[in-house]
């Protein structure tokens, strides 16, 4: 699933393209039991006719959500690429790529469109207070791990705040929003932390290399331009390269990059995991 980094990486490629394009005409897929599996709030044929006119203020990311305000009237086009969605500006003559759900038409030319092969994405619009009320999007997502939002001192506090393995916090989009399982392993790796270790039983400065780690990972992985794992690409259809930077994520069995011991391979908070015995204490 695209994580913070990917998501990012297609929210600035869309950006110059997208910003105060007005949407002129709308088309969605013929496939009803795949529409209403995509398009989440509200149901398809009203969620076409109200996006059909407006103009994108800004395109910008929340965790891992792909938002798009829509002029003044508090709306939001939401976009979340679930395990193999992609967004992209296409031009029109292009024939649209198998899977494909949603094009919109822009005063620019452009279309816009989205493609998910398992249809695991989603595709939102209203206001925040409507999208929550039908539970739609998240009532409460923690804060940004980057740009800033995220000061030492408030990650220390929500770190001791909470009784859990550090695993499972991180993918929890309450307490941090955007991190996930490949960021997750390779955080806890470069901090010499086990990722079944247990939040408040960190010491003072696990919690700094902890929160130092996030940030290196993530702002490496934009740098260069997210990990293609399975089939993420970015809005111009090309794969990301941070994915022959990771450490240990993928890499269960194989010799720790550090100190060539069998990295171990687990399942924790559901999910796979892997670490270094030696290196992570």
């Amino acid at each position: 699933m695209p994580e913070l980094p990917e998501v990012e990486t297609v929210v600035r490629d869309l950006r110059p393209q997208l910003s105060g394009r007005r949407i002129v005409a709308v088309e969605l897929g013929r496939d009803p039991a795949a529409l209403a599996r995509v398009i989440r709030y509200p149901a398809p044929r009203a969620f076409g006719r109200r996006l059909r006119g407006q103009t994108i203020a800004a395109v910008e990311r929340r965790g891992k959500y792909i938002v798009m305000p829509l002029g003044q009237n508090g709306r939001r086009f939401i976009v979340h690429l679930g395990m193999t969605g992609h967004l992209r500006a296409w031009e029109p003559e292009e024939a649209p790529v198998k899977h494909t759900h949603f094009r919109a038409r822009l005063d620019s030319g452009l279309e816009l469109r989205y493609d998910d092969s398992r249809q695991f994405g989603r595709l939102l619009l209203g206001t925040h207070e409507e999208l929550v009320a039908a539970r739609a999007f998240p009532a409460r997502l923690g804060p940004e791990p980057i740009h800033g939002d995220l000061t030492e001192a408030e990650f220390e506090r929500l770190v001791r705040a909470r009784r859990r393995p550090v695993k499972s916090a991180l993918l929890d989009q309450s307490f941090l929003a955007g991190v996930g399982n490949i960021y997750a392993d390779e955080a806890c790796f470069r901090a010499g932390i086990r990722p079944s270790r247990w939040t408040h039983r960190l010491t003072v400065r696990e919690r700094r290399a902890l929160y130092a780690s996030i940030q290196e990972v993530l702002e490496n992985s934009i740098a260069a331009r997210g990990s293609s794992i399975i089939n993420y690409v970015d809005a111009f259809g090309l794969r990301g390269g941070n994915q022959e930077k990771l450490l240990v994520y993928g890499r269960g069995g194989e010799p720790c990059l550090r100190c060539g011991t069998p990295l171990q391979a687990t399942r924790l908070a559901g999910r796979g995991t892997v670490y270094c015995r030696k290196c992570q204490r």
